[in-house]
């Protein structure tokens, strides 16, 4: 049986603690004071000290996991699915592990956007000088040439990026139920052109700058033994500082901080920004949109900002598991009309496939994906499709 180090540093204080309760009330002070030790340890930074590095590989292969011929991910020598307890009793570094996969994943979903899809990334703000944050979206060769119709497509919150429904549904089903791709290439069969908005781009990370602060020898004013006290205790609080530095972040992970990209640091910014700079600007006489999640708030939210605009370019718009509120966002009445007349909500039920699901707000008939957890049905692209 393994003991971790974070118990090892704590049984004495467990074991003095219990010594100390089979004692007279004399011992109540002592018993406080470990008390207050114990409460001071921050047992998620302790177990931290147990675990291995966080270094993890950076392509499928590094992870010993590849797509196979159906979009399933297996591994390489075993073709298992993916575990996510990799190292048992270390939830943090599994979790970690899971995230690296999952920005892998991310970029390799970038790929099949541009090479099976072919589509194109296209930088955004369209201005972005040289040195400013950039994100990017997705779009078909005939986006905004196509004189018929263009499909719109907007996925939820979270760590989900441009071409993805659900991470979770990629690794643990297939490509086809946690990308839009099919949604993508069976649109394009169709004639239509595509966007695909990158809602959750709202930033870049940079690790932080580290403050060099000036050294107390430099001031010339004071004497200079008062210089030398300050400097041996400068020393002292650095040494002591960096003591706890490394106790609190075994691991070294950096400090990031985050540099928000101009009209789009949110995803109801996105929608509206690239509404405006492309949708609006396209040739379609019929935009569809096909919206999840948080992409449904936004979708909502983007038509209060352009309403008249979307109503004389929007067709149809399909919405799955969409957490708007026309409440909430105080959408108006002739939007909530229009929503009524041109929305759909296929919600998670264990109902048959489009049956009416009852809802407490007055905006967009709901119905039934057919399932309980695939979050797109293909009801949805079969009906907005057609």
């Amino acid at each position: 049986m393994s003991i971790s180090l974070s118990s090892l540093i704590l049984l004495p204080i467990w074991i003095s603690m219990a010594q100390i309760q089979q004692g007279g009330p004399d011992e109540k002070e002592k018993t406080t004071a470990l008390k207050d030790l114990l409460s001071r340890i921050d047992l998620d930074e302790l177990m931290k000290k147990d675990e291995p590095p966080l270094d993890f590989p950076d392509t499928l292969e590094g992870f010993e996991y590849a797509f196979n011929e159906k979009g399933q991910l297996r591994h390489i020598k075993t073709g298992e699915p993916f575990v996510f307890n990799y190292r048992e009793d270390l939830h943090r570094w599994n979790q970690k592990r899971y995230e690296a996969l999952g920005e892998i994943i991310t970029k390799y979903v970038y790929e099949l956007l541009e090479k099976d899809c072919n589509l194109k990334k296209i930088s955004i703000p369209v201005d972005a000088t040289e040195s400013e944050p950039k994100s990017f979206i997705f779009m078909s060769e005939d986006a905004l040439t196509n004189p018929q119709k263009l499909m719109v497509l907007i996925h939820g919150s979270g760590v989900v990026r441009a071409g993805q429904w659900a991470r979770r549904l990629i690794i643990n089903e297939d490509l086809d139920s946690g990308t839009q791709i099919p949604f993508i290439k069976r649109a394009m069969d169709e004639g239509y052109g595509v966007i695909v908005l990158n809602p959750n781009e709202n930033y870049i990370e940079v690790e932080k700058p580290k403050i060099h602060v000036q050294s107390s020898s430099d001031s010339s004013d004071e004497p200079a033994e008062k210089r030398e006290r300050k400097d041996k205790v400068s020393k002292e609080t650095k040494k002591r500082r960096d003591f706890y530095e490394k106790y609190r972040n075994p691991q070294r992970e950096k400090e990031m901080m985050q540099l928000y990209i101009r009209e789009n640091g949110s995803p109801e910014e996105h929608a509206i920004y690239v509404w405006d700079h492309f949708i609006a600007q396209s040739a379609a006489e019929n935009v569809f949109f096909v919206a999840h999640s948080y992409g449904g708030l936004a979708f909502v939210e983007l038509m209060i900002q352009r309403e008249a605009d979307v109503k004389s370019k929007v067709t149809a718009v399909a919405l799955t598991d969409s957490v708007h509120n026309v409440w909430h966002q105080e959408a108006g009445k002739t939007i909530r009309e229009w929503m009524r007349e041109n929305c759909c909500n296929w919600v998670s039920s264990t109902e048959p496939l489009d049956t009416s699901v009852e809802s407490m707000l007055p905006d967009c008939p709901r119905v039934s994906a057919g399932h309980i957890y695939n979050l797109i049905a293909c009801s949805v692209e079969m009906n907005l499709l057609s």
